[in-house]
């Protein structure tokens, strides 16, 4: 099945004293490329969720953002025995010092002991998050399935607009090969009035080695090679757009190929009706080629 590399993707979620939301996205790109801005405090979160996505995204930029905020209560405030005696101990030190001196400081408060670096301790998410890790792979699982149902959708719309632009590179082949027929009788004449004008104008030449120059330019411009090799690409590209592995480097290379082989085609056409046809099948193969572009 054909999936596209644009998708999107938007949750919010809540559990153990947290609320959060995602926001999951991507566009084409030449290979996979993974931006993530996750909380960091969370051990573990950031490779999980690489692991989950570079399973099931094969191609494309894709940036994931997690914004996630504790609710409040979910932080629990404690004394910390050690640093509350050391603070003590250290503000006693520095009174004395300054009665020494002969200053007067001050009565401290309880906020400003609780102010002090190392007394007050926060316990909460960040202390275990374990138990959040587990609320969010699973709520972002929902988030991955929606991403990827909007890639293939994308893909089945992509999918429809390819199928037709083959069929018109099909139609413009086969009018390339009825233009070839018509031209075929308009050369022959042609290449035997120039032999003619050079036989009679060229006294002394060759009458064999002058044939064999004109067979020579009416091979070069026979395009048998390109229609048979166009053909063969439109039904490389139709089986392609029916195979469920991801196609869309295939496509890409084969779009080359068709584009060489109309290049070719073009430059041997020596016929005004093949020239216009094979401009036409230029257009179309670029119009497919931007297409194919999205395609994972």
């Amino acid at each position: 099945m054909i999936e596209s590399m644009t998708g999107f993707a938007t949750a919010k979620g809540a559990a153990l004293g947290a609320s959060w939301s995602w926001d999951l996205r991507s566009v084409n790109g030449k290979g996979l490329d993974l931006r993530l801005r996750v909380p960091d405090w969370i051990e573990g979160l950031e490779a999980r969720l690489r692991t989950r996505l570079t399973t099931e995204v094969g191609r494309g930029n894709v940036t994931l953002n997690l914004r996630l905020s504790r609710d409040e209560g979910a932080v629990e405030l404690s004394v910390n025995p050690a640093g509350l005696n050391a603070a003590l101990r250290a503000m006693a030190q520095v009174e004395a010092e300054a009665m020494q001196t002969g200053l007067s400081l001050a009565p401290a408060t309880a906020a400003d002991i609780l102010g002090v670096r190392g007394v007050l301790e926060s316990r909460g998410l960040d202390q275990e998050s374990g138990p959040l890790l587990a609320a969010l792979m699973a709520d972002f699982e929902t988030v991955l399935a929606d991403f990827r149902a909007m890639r293939r959708a994308e893909g089945r719309a992509l999918q429809g607009v390819i199928d037709g632009q083959i069929t018109q590179i099909a139609t413009l082949v086969d009018q390339i090969a009825a233009a070839t027929e018509a031209r075929a009788a308009e050369m022959a004449a042609t290449l035997r009035a120039n032999l003619a004008r050079v036989l009679d104008n060229a006294d002394g030449a060759d009458p064999q080695r002058v044939a064999q120059e004109l067979a020579l330019i009416a091979v070069k411009a026979d395009v048998t090679e390109e229609v048979d090799r166009l053909r063969a690409h439109i039904d490389a590209s139709r089986a392609l757009l029916s195979s469920p592995e991801p196609v869309g480097r295939k496509l890409d290379f084969l779009m080359q190929e068709f584009n060489r082989e109309a290049n070719t085609l073009c430059s041997k056409s020596q016929h005004k009706a093949l020239t216009r046809i094979g401009l036409d099948l230029k257009t179309v193969i670029d119009q497919m080629r931007e297409q194919v572009q999205n395609i994972q």
